[in-house]
């Protein structure tokens, strides 16, 4: 298990010393509570774009999946729960903000699900 978080934080620490901006550092404090919340809202987005026949899905699920391992990597077992909490009330607040801006055409909503998106995605370019 202690090998298993070791790979897992030097996992974080490559990931977090190759953000580009300053700004993205300081939103990434709490790694596992960033991994969990951006795959509660990729799991959100993807399905929205399933909904809507958006060909991004493909690219997003690839995006997710690399977040689970992430996440994954930097748990600890009795973690899961809390883990599992953060994942649906990210998940919850991305599915609200996409139905905002899709159903009710609701500039501002849109911008912020793509703001959370880029956020999140934005470990993965780096």
């Amino acid at each position: 298990m202690g090998r298993k978080r070791t790979a897992g934080q030097a996992v974080v620490f490559a990931i977090l010393t190759l953000l580009p901006a300053q700004s993205a550092r300081a939103e990434v404090s709490d790694p596992l509570r960033y991994f969990a919340s951006c795959t509660g809202r990729l799991s959100a987005q993807m399905e929205h774009e399933w909904l809507l026949s958006d060909p991004r899905a493909d690219e997003t699920e690839a995006q997710r999946a690399i977040l689970i391992d992430l996440l994954r990597a930097t748990m600890l077992p009795d973690q899961g729960h809390q883990v599992l909490n953060w994942r649906i009330e990210a998940k919850a607040a991305q599915a609200a903000l996409l139905t905002r801006a899709t159903f009710r055409d609701d500039d501002w909503a849109k911008d912020q699900a793509a703001r959370f998106v880029r956020n999140c995605t934005s470990l993965l370019m780096s």
